[in-house]
């Protein structure tokens, strides 16, 4: 009971299609796929091929409603009185707000027992957990190879052949024919799928297609064997079921990774059309061009930094010669013993060594080279071709500072091509 003083709570407030929509989806939930039998009344077949009538019994009676898909596939003219048995969804005509029955099927009394015996191991199996979403596997979105199992004389053969063909003819299909109607079609399935596990076990195949086109209840029943379902759930891949039409379902259905409304669905659901990749690729590599030149970029500015903060190097340069002149004569004093030693275990291992001693000694030159490269980097002659001079006294010193002058002193300048002989007069310090 509520305590004395507090709040009522208002009921919540609906829209009206809110109400309609969320009592649609309760019975979806509860209910569909479901089975009833009851005597037509208000048979009529509209202009469209639409057909409409109701259900009713002694207890009651149901609006229905059969669109021409289904009402295409009756095998006999229906007529007020007659006692039939419907499967189909029971939802709410939001328009009206009337309770209505979405014929998917509609047969003579006596098919019931059928779609009873479906509806038991559905149960069943679904309490065992075989349609349990959490051991349902995502499709690989680039598959090396695809197992399909049908009919060989099927149409469903030559839409899903087709389909693969058009958006992934660089997959390879492996087909297991397999009856998909009849008393030995639920066996033949079942080995066409062993079979087919047997190649994705060995990593051949990472998808498997399980199909056939549309029928009526006894035409699909193969699929409804409890077998195959639970072959199905051991498939090693994941496993797309497409059987019969979009209003269809059947115990592989349920048991399958994925279930598709039609064979064709099946396919395109089991490969990415190539030109998606051929797209992405392209993107990719844009995006790697862009990439890159925002790298070249990067570099040419720090670069250019470095070479900003470069400062003059004469004062340097005659101490630089020097090491320099001194590291080459160590480098050839090293490599001539190298090569020493080389030919003395040459000489010693006779001809066998030839090839040996010739890429050692090309390593060697090769070494000596870059040796010589980096001298050459490094002649005060490269500086002085870009304006820089180097200043000595009459006794050869080099002069790196005003304070080392006085006016009127003789002074010799060395340019890239001569030399110039100058005098010092007085200047203004900065």
């Amino acid at each position: 009971m509520m305590a004395p003083g507090s709040p009522v709570l208002a009921p919540r407030v609906w829209q009206v299609g809110a109400l309609c929509r969320a009592i649609a989806d309760a019975l979806e939930a509860r209910f569909n796929p479901v089975a009833v039998r009851g005597e037509l009344s208000g048979f009529s077949r509209a202009p469209s091929g639409h057909c409409y009538f109701s259900l009713k019994d002694a207890q009651g009676q149901v609006r229905c409603a059969m669109f021409k898909r289904a009402a295409g596939l009756l095998d006999f003219a229906p007529r007020d009185g007659d006692l039939v048995e419907v499967q189909g969804r029971v939802g709410v005509y939001e328009p009206r707000g009337d309770l209505q029955l979405i014929v998917e099927s509609l047969s003579r009394a006596g098919q019931g027992a059928l779609f009873e015996q479906f509806l038991r191991l559905k149960a069943q199996l679904e309490g065992e957990g075989l349609f349990d979403p959490a051991r349902k596997r995502p499709v690989p979105a680039l598959p090396c190879g695809i197992g399909l199992v049908t009919s060989r004389g099927a149409a469903a053969l030559h839409d899903v052949v087709t389909a693969l063909r058009r958006r992934a003819p660089h997959v390879p299909v492996v087909f297991a024919p397999a009856a998909v109607q009849g008393p030995q079609a639920p066996a033949e399935l079942e080995q066409a799928l062993q079979a087919l596990y047997r190649r994705a076990g060995e990593g051949q195949l990472d998808v498997i297609l399980l199909v056939r086109g549309g029928g009526s209840l006894e035409d699909l029943w193969a699929f409804n064997d409890e077998r195959l379902a639970r072959l199905v759930v051991q498939s090693p891949v994941p496993l797309i079921c497409g059987v019969g039409h979009e209003t269809d379902f059947s115990i592989a259905d349920f048991c399958a990774d994925l279930r598709a409304p039609t064979p064709t669905a099946a396919a395109e659901m089991a490969a990415v059309p190539l030109a998606a990749w051929l797209e992405a690729l392209s993107l990719a590599r844009e995006r790697l061009d862009a990439a890159v030149e925002r790298r070249v970029d990067l570099a040419n500015q720090r670069l250019d930094l470095a070479a900003n903060r470069i400062g003059r190097p004469l004062a340097r340069i005659g101490q630089q010669r020097t090491g320099l002149s001194h590291a080459a004569q160590r480098l050839r004093y090293a490599v001539l013993s190298q090569l020493q030693r080389a030919r003395a275990q040459v000489d010693a291992a006779g001809g066998a060594r030839d090839a040996a001693l010739r890429r050692r000694l090309g390593l060697c030159n090769d070494r000596l080279e870059r040796a010589r490269l980096r001298l050459e980097l490094m002649d005060p002659r490269l500086v002085l071709q870009r304006g820089y001079a180097l200043l000595r006294d009459l006794e050869g010193n080099a002069v790196t500072s005003v304070s080392q002058t006085r006016p009127g002193q003789p002074l010799r300048a060395t340019l890239a091509d001569g030399e110039v002989d100058l005098s010092v007069t007085p200047a203004r310090l900065l």
